[in-house]
């Protein structure tokens, strides 16, 4: 018997092919892919367009509550109001007592919408919250101190002032 006579043995038979279990793609000629990708691009702008006339329509719509809410907020101060100058004949302690309630009552609205009250002293001056009106000779303050708030300033820095403080600032002494 010869070796060429012999059966093979598994060592050494070839490894065998994998078998393919996807089916074949099949190839759509250009014009086709053309189509279906000019097809996808007006969805697409369709869509874009859709969109683009929702947020004109929702737009107003969400600024008027927004509108409405900012005004909800300031009904309590009005009704305040309209109780302090309905009793204005009374005591006059008891108005200013009144009056000074509906500013606090005010004042804690615009904290609420994000837009709190600063007025301090003492602090170093910085151009994001305050406005210079005047600049004091004040031995006891260091130069660039505010040492006086004419006007408060109402918001946060940066980007959130609805006004900056008015203040009178401390100058070098010489």
């Amino acid at each position: 018997m010869s070796v060429h006579d012999q059966a093979p043995t598994p060592e050494d038979a070839p490894p065998p092919e994998p078998a393919n279990t996807e089916a074949p793609v099949p190839q759509s000629p250009p014009a086709a892919d053309a189509e279906e990708l000019t097809d996808r691009w007006r969805r697409a702008l369709a869509d874009l367009d859709n969109l683009r006339k929702r947020h004109a329509r929702e737009r107003p719509r969400e600024l008027e509550a927004e509108r409405a809410r900012v005004a909800a907020a300031w009904l309590p101060v009005l009704d305040n109001l309209e109780l302090a100058l309905a009793h204005a004949g009374a005591d006059p302690g008891a108005i200013v007592q009144g009056v000074q309630a509906v500013r606090d009552q005010a004042v804690e609205v615009l904290r609420g919408l994000g837009y709190p009250r600063h007025e301090e002293t003492g602090v170093p001056f910085d151009p994001a919250l305050h406005d210079v009106v005047t600049v004091v000779d004040d031995p006891d303050s260091a130069p660039g101190t505010v040492v006086r708030v004419l006007r408060p300033g109402y918001g946060a820095a940066p980007g959130r002032q609805l006004r900056p403080a008015a203040v009178a600032v401390s100058r070098k002494q010489e």
